[in-house]
């Protein structure tokens, strides 16, 4: 994405290598207020991300099978719904090629068609909530938000420190649409990752890692850049209101998919000791990670590193990746493309295809059809 700026407003500067997240482009009625700068100069947001659930309630089996049930015929509802909006839309649509005075209104005014609304924005109605924003708070101001602050005290909130925008090799200080769709996986799916021992790739702001925190006994969230990952540490100290819960824990950790040893030098923050590796290799069941598939190189280093990690574990591992179908255009082809998931693809494939005598991979896709407990925009390349 290309960032505009203007230092006069006939003499706009543009940088090509900026990069600015989907989920923070809608943000109506809300201020835009900054936190802090962050070591490198870089406006850094709190957001509250609210979950379209109550923690609290859902501690019982019983509870989580009745909110499903009731989604999903949520779900049944929106999609008769939609039916008849596009049965409408059809049927304008066939008044409309009969002539341009049905475009018209009575005034004589262009008459729009709107598109039918989609099932997940008559979900999100038949729960009587509002749309989930993120709500920008400013440190040290706390009292000329004092409303604000009081919505975002309870369980079922997650309070994120993230950029707005960054150069791509900062893009992990922002929050990303496949993190929202995993996290909703890992909330659908409690049961599955009950008491596991989680790691996550390329953690980022570490929202996935948190919201897996809530549910398994511990999660190693890593990434790299000491600047990134002590947001990370940040992120996770402020949702001890959400982990206190239970008994679960979030350490964040480096780990450089570049890299072919855990660095452990003491002297380096977010270093590991030979205890946590050992854990990590003795107990660990689920690796994921969520929108790091944008780079050939480093989707490269993930499938060493998920190789190298995955041969020294004692166990049987699930990983669970997620990302979005990022489509440009490219002078090369002449055509619209999509070349970092068709390189995570071949990837992906030559695992499978791996013949290794200790290890066998098998790759399942997941159907998105599962409900979603936060609000953002579930788009078809997800």
């Amino acid at each position: 994405m290309v960032d505009v700026t203007e230092e006069k407003m006939d003499k706009p500067t543009f940088k090509s290598d900026t990069v600015l997240s989907d989920v923070h482009l809608h943000c109506p009625n809300k201020r835009h207020l900054m936190v802090r700068l962050n070591a490198v100069g870089q406006p850094v947001f709190l957001s509250y991300f609210k979950l379209l659930w109550n923690t609290e309630d859902l501690a019982s089996e019983k509870h989580v099978r009745e909110a499903t049930t009731e989604r999903e015929h949520q779900y049944r509802s929106g999609d008769e719904q939609c039916d008849k909006d596009r049965n409408n839309l059809k049927k304008e649509r066939e008044l409309n090629s009969e002539g341009l005075e049905a475009l018209l209104d009575d005034d004589g005014d262009l008459e729009v068609v709107r598109r039918p609304r989609s099932a997940s924005d008559l979900e999100a109605e038949g729960l009587l909530r509002d749309r989930v924003y993120p709500v920008i708070l400013m440190k040290g101001k706390e009292d000329a938000f004092e409303d604000e602050e009081q919505e975002c005290t309870c369980s079922d909130v997650v309070k994120i420190e993230h950029t707005m925008a960054t150069p791509l090799e900062d893009v992990g200080k922002q929050v990303w649409r496949a993190a929202f769709l995993l996290a909703d996986y890992i909330l659908f799916k409690r049961d599955t990752f009950k008491c596991c021992l989680v790691l996550e790739l390329g953690g980022g702001t570490g929202i996935t890692s948190i919201i897996m925190g809530t549910v398994a006994k511990r999660v190693y969230c890593t990434d790299v850049g000491e600047d990134l990952l002590a947001m990370c540490e940040q992120n996770v100290a402020l949702n001890k209101h959400l982990l206190k819960l239970g008994r679960e824990e979030v350490k964040v950790k480096e780990l450089d998919w570049l890299k072919d040893e855990f660095c452990t030098d003491p002297e380096a923050p977010y270093s590991w000791s030979e205890e946590e590796i050992a854990d990590l290799h003795d107990h660990c069941t689920v690796i994921m990670a969520a929108d790091v598939f944008y780079d050939d190189d480093l989707t490269d280093a993930l499938f060493r590193t998920l190789y190298r990690i995955t041969h020294n574990l004692r166990k049987s591992c699930t990983i669970y990746l997620a990302l979005e179908k990022r489509l440009n255009f490219t002078l090369r082809h002449m055509d619209v493309t999509c070349e970092a998931y068709s390189h995570f693809r071949n990837n992906l494939n030559d695992l499978e295809n791996l013949q290794d005598r200790k290890m066998k991979y098998t790759v399942e896709p997941i159907k998105l059809d599962f409900c979603q407990f936060l609000v953002y925009e579930r788009i078809e390349h997800l």
